[in-house]
């Protein structure tokens, strides 16, 4: 009966460790501002396929001339993906069709961009695309930016 009550303290004590965990992180991730979230599709189909599969949710962060994407369900600190400006071509916007509007926030609008020849969708609110948007066309001088 001790050794029950023991692994069941355990447990739970894991669980909420893991808990906690995962809140540090986000507070660390958000701590120096410009933060929203996104959903990302790495290596999306072209338009028309492959329904709501390929999703994941995240965070986004800028950080000078770069976002660095950040997965929600993940411990590690250092983010998953980092999408320079010089190297983002937008393609064009949409709502979510089908099976994405299960996959993604209720308010998402999905944004196609190229990143390096790499076909990729961003899903994030009208406020955030609004922003995304303006801090593209802020590149400094010089820099070439493809907004459609």
């Amino acid at each position: 009966m001790i050794l029950a009550l023991t692994v069941c303290g355990s447990v739970v004590a894991l669980v909420v460790v893991g808990l906690f965990v995962f809140g540090l992180r986000r507070r660390l991730i958000q701590r120096s501002g410009g933060t929203f979230d996104c959903s990302l599709r790495w290596d999306a189909p072209q338009p028309g396929g492959s329904g709501g599969k390929g999703w994941a949710y995240g965070v986004a962060r800028y950080n000078g001339d770069r976002v660095e994407w950040f997965r929600v369900f993940s411990y590690a600190l250092r983010p998953r993906r980092v999408l320079e400006r010089s190297a983002i071509e937008v393609a064009g916007r949409r709502v979510p069709e089908g099976e994405e509007e299960l996959a993604l926030l209720s308010d998402a609008v999905i944004l196609a961009c190229l990143h390096r020849g790499r076909r990729l969708e961003l899903a994030m609110s009208d406020d955030a695309l609004t922003g995304f948007l303006a801090w593209l066309e802020a590149a400094p001088p010089g820099q070439r930016v493809n907004v459609a």
